[in-house]
């Protein structure tokens, strides 16, 4: 189906005014917090953390999607790619030098893969 230009205009200004919304509220909020935010990046657990909540979302998500319509093999393989990064990148794997482009990788791999998948499903 095709949308009309109005209904692609009335989305991107919703989206557009979201966006606004979210930086007006949430960018003073944020300012006085980043030097917590800086503290916590270093933290070893903010990446436990994230990767233990990734792991069994993701799986769930891909999971679900390949109940519906199997998912191609080269999926499967860029997920678990993906989360190997984000495991191994939280583990502090080789290196602690590292530990920021293996997780930087794993993230790009799995946010493509869940594109892949968003993308197989038909949209109205």
């Amino acid at each position: 189906m095709k949308r009309s230009p109005a209904a692609v205009l009335d989305a991107s200004a919703v989206v557009l005014s979201t966006l606004c919304l979210i930086h007006c509220l949430a960018l003073p909020l944020l300012a006085a917090l980043l030097p917590l935010f800086g503290a916590w990046a270093h933290d070893e657990w903010v990446h436990v953390v994230f990767a233990g909540v990734a792991l069994p979302l993701s799986g769930l998500a891909l999971w679900r999607a390949h109940r519906q319509a199997p998912l191609p093999a080269a999926m499967w393989l860029m997920a678990t790619a993906g989360l190997g990064g984000l495991v191994l990148g939280a583990a502090g794997w080789p290196s602690h030098d590292w530990e920021t482009p293996v997780t930087v990788g794993g993230s790009l791999l799995l946010v493509a893969t869940h594109l892949w998948n968003w993308s197989r499903r038909p949209h109205c």
